[in-house]
């Protein structure tokens, strides 16, 4: 026996660490509270003005490439936001 309990497996055959759950079953936007799906309807619209103002911005040159990082009004890279 070894010092390693996952020697005795192959690659294949370790047991994972994460339980087996049930996926849910998806909500329609229907059966949601009306609460709920004035939220995303509000969200949607805020994605889409965030859009059309990426959209409208001039091309920058020689620029980082990419998404511009200020478009939620902070600075954000690969979803994380840094206040100065």
């Amino acid at each position: 026996m070894t010092d390693k309990p996952t020697a005795a497996y192959t690659s294949t055959e370790v047991p994972s660490l994460k339980a087996e759950t049930e996926s849910a079953p998806r909500r329609k936007f229907e059966d949601l509270p009306p609460a709920a799906q004035r939220a995303l309807l509000e969200a949607e619209e805020r994605r889409k003005q965030i859009d059309a103002k990426q959209q409208a911005m001039p091309e920058e040159v020689n620029g980082r490439g990419g998404l511009e990082p200020t478009r939620y009004d902070d600075w954000e890279i690969k979803g994380l936001t840094v206040d100065f």
